[in-house]
């Protein structure tokens, strides 16, 4: 079954809001088996609204359209389908039922207005609400099945998974599944990482589909069967193949973070982390700090913005930075090596750099970032040179160090 869907509200479209109905619905489709194979975005405009159902009904066999089925003038979905399709709306008892029945057990007054939520396209049938005034509507018309769900997502969930699926189940949805694994490598950039499997991007089930992020690449390898462990069985030597070229760089799958995975080896060694921060503001420590648990391996950290900082909480030799400067491998080594004796940790990490747009120099242009490592000792010191905005420089930075951190720490980097 194949399914495209109508997302309408002008407040998507001037980034007001953000669709995330468009993320859920993916999933759900996926997971039924459904493939959806285009999203859009309309206005909440009749004439757009009507040619978005025409559009997607020559191509799709289920056409989802979500938001419009509020009471005021602007809420045109229904309007709209019955146009495309030349169909009367006429007063729907089982929605006129939903919505006086939440008006009721809210002991509130029911507008005129409202009534036009009563109001279906000829043949459709009402979907219930329990958790607002607008029922959803379910048409099957001339071979093609539609269905127009509530925007809230409070709404638009809860209808999607127990209205909407349910019905389509006897039309094909579960009768196979979608189901995706997710490698996720740091390291290399996405040129290099598609290179390296180029030959096997072009199967068709599963599939093999690469994904830039900052400071990672992402591959999502996706697979269609008659149950998750079938398609599973389907992806497992595809994911072989991948880890046989490219598994000292991927650190994780799925919901994994990098720092997620740096955590869980910091905490099954107890071993001892403590940061220093320059360019980057604490954004590493931030992120450390965002896993549950992380309190047993880390101590401590310091941005050191002003050298005087770097000199005063980092012990950094004023020599050292007449010498070499701020941004330098010297300073990042010296900070790692501060943090780690005034924490007494097992680990120390030092990031200097310049995130810019200001004070770089020829020698040293925005985007230069030193990242120092010290484990017990032994000092490694990473050069990276990034490109972007001073929030991405930052991000990266803090990336960078993370993955110096867990290649160390894996025994894949010399210290």
């Amino acid at each position: 079954m194949l399914a495209e869907a109508i997302f309408t509200g002008t407040e998507m479209l001037l980034g007001q809001i953000v669709n995330t109905n468009a993320a859920y619905l993916g999933r759900e489709l996926a997971a039924a088996g459904i493939s959806l194979y285009r999203q859009v975005v309309v206005g909440d405009n009749l004439e757009r609204i009507r040619e978005a159902i025409d559009d997607a009904r020559r191509r799709a066999d289920l056409i989802i359209v979500s938001g419009g089925l509020g009471p005021t003038e602007d809420d045109l979905s229904r309007e709209a389908l019955a146009a495309a399709l030349n169909l009367p709306l006429v007063e729907d008892p089982a929605a006129l039922e939903n919505i006086t029945r939440y008006f009721a057990a809210r002991r509130r007054v029911m507008t005129a207005n409202n009534l036009k939520q009563a109001l279906l396209p000829a043949g459709a049938r009402a979907l219930d609400n329990p958790h607002g005034t607008a029922a959803g509507v379910f048409l099957e018309h001339e071979g093609k099945i539609y269905a127009l769900l509530p925007g809230p997502p409070r709404e638009f969930e809860p209808m999607v998974a127990d209205r909407l699926l349910p019905l389509l189940e006897p039309y094909g949805a579960r009768r196979e599944v979608i189901f995706s694994r997710v490698l996720k490598i740091a390291g290399m950039g996405e040129s290099a990482v598609e290179e390296a499997i180029k030959d096997l991007l072009h199967g068709d089930n599963p599939t093999l589909a690469p994904l830039a992020a900052p400071g990672e690449v992402t591959l999502r390898l996706t697979a269609r069967a008659g149950s998750a462990e079938q398609a599973r069985e389907l992806i497992r030597p595809l994911e072989t193949a991948i880890r046989e070229r490219l598994g000292e760089y991927i650190f994780g799958s799925d919901d994994d973070t990098l720092e997620g995975v740096v955590g869980a080896i910091l905490g099954g060694r107890r071993l001892t982390l403590a940061i220093a921060e320059s360019c980057t503001g604490g954004l590493l420590a931030h992120r450390v700090t965002n896993i549950p648990g992380s309190s047993d391996y880390f101590l401590g950290g310091v941005v050191a913005y002003s050298n005087e900082a770097k000199m005063k909480y980092l012990g950094v030799e004023e020599e050292t930075l007449a010498a070499h400067g701020a941004v330098s491998p010297e300073v990042a080594a010296a900070m790692a090596q501060g943090v780690r004796r005034a924490f007494a940790a097992d680990i120390g990490v030092g990031i200097t750099g310049i995130a810019g747009p200001g004070g770089a120099t020829p020698a040293k242009p925005v985007g230069l970032v030193y990242v120092g490592l010290d484990i017990q000792g032994k000092v490694k010191v990473q050069r990276e040179l990034f490109i972007g905005e001073r929030e991405n420089i930052k991000w990266q930075s803090s990336q960078s160090a993370l993955y110096l951190l867990w290649r160390s720490l894996n025994q894949r980097v010399k210290i």
